[in-house]
Formats: structure tokens, C-alpha cells, sequence
């Protein structure tokens, strides 16, 4: 799979060099000190920007690959669940190794207590015969690369209104904890606008309701950073079509498994779930 700022806030870093060589004469210059650039905190369903040194080859997160562009600027996130260390390395041309040890922050989730057996998921054959092909498409739709730009700009609600339900939120049911929201919901009338919070490309437009997202639309914002915007009643964009932030991209609805009309705002660095306030920021009610 390819999967909303602040003081420098680091956890233990050091640098890994090439087997150390017999002292050069005082006359030659040694190699100039390098880092990586962190900006934000690191913090679980929480993103960071940063900047690979001059000369990177290759960067890693946690073992996986990161993308760096042409002047050295990154994205990497922490899935809601993100342990409590992560590790960053770089590859210098000059064969050094960078390497920074993260401390991710936990958070506080919202946790209810039901006293009740948990509800049996669906899972007849009839279901799970409609649900296979959507989730193909979804897994298909966030495979896709493109060139956009969006996971460098600082996130925009793409509605505004009462915050309904929260990231990462989650029910236990007498002792059997159910999945957690992995979004954002914000309260909106059927037909209210919704508009991209970023630039980014059209990955999905779902041409028919899902089961349980209704009228689903995907946006990549490069990087493997991408929103899915749930429960729509109107899409107006098409898949391949750049967008920009501020756009109007569709309308809050009640399609799929909604009990009101709402936009669930969902995001995804890569494989990790994260949290659109923490890009977009705190949001006053209308």
C-alpha cells in the first residue's frame, strides 16, 4: 500500500558513520555536520515534515521507504496505535548513515464503557460478496502515486460546523473493544458544501453508494498521505482531476451506513490512520 507546525520536538538522535579512517592532515577539511529536520511533535495519529540532508539517497521510516523531493522535503505519520519509539534513517551519497530515534507521544482517546454484549458484525455471504469489490477498489484507489503537491500545505476543514465525533474514539463492550472511529465527523444539512482541504488528485469517486461509506470520494495529496470523504450525497468531481484546496468537491449526505447527514473526514499516511485535527486544527462551531 501507498498510504490534517510546530518547534523542533525530537526524541534521542545520534549518527551512524562509515568505519572510522586514519587521520587526515590538518589541512583537509572534515565533512560538513548534518541532520535530519524535524518540524511538529512526534505524536500517535500525528504527521511530521521534515528535510533530508543534502545528498540523501535514501530515507526510512520504521524500515519502510520514504519518498524526498528534489529540494529534501518529507512527510512521515504515526497510525493511532503507533508504538512508543520509531526510527528514521537516511543514506548519504558518501556512504554516512543518519539515524534518529523518535519518542511518540501518546494520546488520550476518547474510551466508553457499554455494558453490553457487542453487536455481530455482518457478515452473511450476500454481504460479504458486495463488500469484497469495494474494498478492492479502495485498496486500488490508495495504491495510486501522483504528482500532488497537497501534503505541503497546511489543511483546511473541508466543512465547517459541530465536531460530532472524534479520531480515534472507541467503544469496549463489556470487556470487548469495538473498532475506533477512524475519523472525523463534523454535523452538516444534506446538500451543504464540502470542499478539498488540500490539493491533491481524484483517486476514487465512487459512481454508486458503497454499503457502508454511501457516495464515497478519495484524494491523494502525494506522498501517501490521502482523505476519503464518506457519506456524501453529491460527488462533483471525476477520478484523474486535480483539485485545489478550497475546491468544491461535493455535499454532505446520509448514503451508506449513516444515521444523519454528516462528513466523515477520514486520512491515511501509507498504512497509518491518522488524525485530520491535528492537521486542520481546532474548528469553532457555526
Amino acid at each position: 500500500m501507498k498510504r490534517c507546525i510546530a518547534a523542533l520536538a525530537l526524541g534521542a538522535a545520534g549518527v551512524t558513520a562509515a568505519p572510522a579512517a586514519p587521520a587526515a592532515p590538518s589541512s583537509a577539511a572534515s565533512p560538513a555536520a548534518v541532520d535530519i529536520a524535524l518540524a511538529g511533535t512526534p505524536v500517535q495519529g500525528g504527521t511530521l515534515l521534515g528535510t533530508a540532508p543534502e545528498g540523501t539517497v535514501e530515507l526510512r521510516f520504521d524500515g519502510q521507504p520514504v519518498p524526498v523531493d528534489a529540494d529534501g522535503r518529507f512527510l512521515i505519520a504515526f497510525d493511532r496505535d503507533a508504538g512508543p519509539q520509531a526510527r528514521l534513517s537516511a543514506r548519504l551519497a558518501d556512504g554516512r548513515t543518519l539515524d534518529r530515534a523518535l519518542t511518540v507521544a501518546p494520546r488520550a482517546w476518547r474510551i466508553e464503557q457499554i455494558n453490553a454484549p457487542i453487536r455481530p458484525t455482518r457478515n452473511s455471504e450476500a454481504f460479504l460478496a458486495l463488500r469484497k469489490p469495494e474494498l478492492e477498489q479502495i485498496a486500488a484507489a490508495r495504491d495510486k502515486v501522483t504528482d500532488a503537491q497537497g501534503w505541503r500545505q497546511h489543511f483546511i476543514w473541508p466543512h465547517t460546523g459541530r465536531i460530532s465525533g472524534l479520531f480515534g474514539s472507541q467503544r469496549i463492550y463489556q470487556g470487548q473493544p469495538g473498532a475506533y472511529h477512524g475519523g472525523v465527523d463534523v454535523a452538516g444539512a444534506t446538500g451543504e458544501p464540502v470542499v478539498a482541504p488540500a490539493d491533491g488528485v481524484v483517486i476514487l469517486a465512487a459512481d454508486h453508494p458503497f454499503t457502508l461509506e454511501g457516495n464515497l470520494l478519495m484524494i491523494d495529496h502525494g506522498h501517501g498521505l490521502n482523505s476519503a470523504f464518506l457519506h456524501l450525497s453529491r460527488i462533483d468531481v471525476i477520478p484523474g482531476q486535480h483539485v485545489v484546496q478550497g475546491q468544491r468537491i461535493g455535499a454532505i449526505g446520509a448514503t451508506g451506513r449513516a444515521t444523519g447527514p454528516h462528513l466523515h473526514w477520514g486520512m491515511k499516511w501509507k498504512d497509518a490512520r491518522i488524525d485530520p485535527l491535528l492537521l486542520a486544527g481546532q474548528m469553532s462551531a457555526n
